[in-house]
């Protein structure tokens, strides 16, 4: 089953929640801007002073297997965080990003919480994410988002496989 890209936001948490139009460059970018170096370096596994126009398109692309939520507080025009799901069959994998400003309040969880559902609505029973070193919020909210959580290093990083409730 493939994901149903419905156009309407959505008001979660005193958060508004849009999915991201395929192609919509501009959000990413605009996102990528309200990271630090260190945030940028945690979600990039690396040094990552800018996006290539590849990866930006990228990260932007929208469409059957790949469904991409942003979030916006009250008054605020430009995003404040990004939850990117990739379909693999049954499985996906996932990424955050946050703004620092708002890191801490409840933002990631919430953006988590709606891909979560939208992931179960399509049928995908199983996440998967990959975290750079150590990173206890990113891995306590894995833990909530699904029955199980196991981890496994892989060298610098460690791979997270959430199941998903039904």
């Amino acid at each position: 089953m493939a994901f149903i890209n419905v156009m309407h936001a959505r008001f979660v948490n005193g958060l508004t929640v849009r999915p991201l139009r395929d192609g919509d460059t501009e959000t990413v970018a605009a996102l990528f801007g309200r990271l630090s170096e260190r945030s940028r370096e945690r979600r990039f596994c690396g040094a990552k002073p800018r996006l290539s126009e590849l990866e930006l398109r990228n990260l932007a692309r929208v469409d059957r297997d790949s469904h991409v939520l942003v979030g916006y507080l009250d008054g605020d025009t430009a995003p404040i965080g990004i939850a990117r799901l990739v379909r693999q069959g049954e499985a996906a994998e996932i990424a955050f990003a946050v703004a620092d400003e708002v890191q801490g309040r409840g933002v990631g969880s919430t953006l988590a919480n709606e891909l979560a559902a939208d992931a179960r609505a399509a049928g995908i029973t199983q996440l998967t994410a990959t975290i750079c070193g150590d990173n206890p919020g990113m891995v306590a909210l894995l833990r909530r988002l699904g029955s199980s959580l196991e981890a496994r290093w892989l060298g610098r990083e460690r791979e997270f496989v959430v199941a998903l409730d039904g």
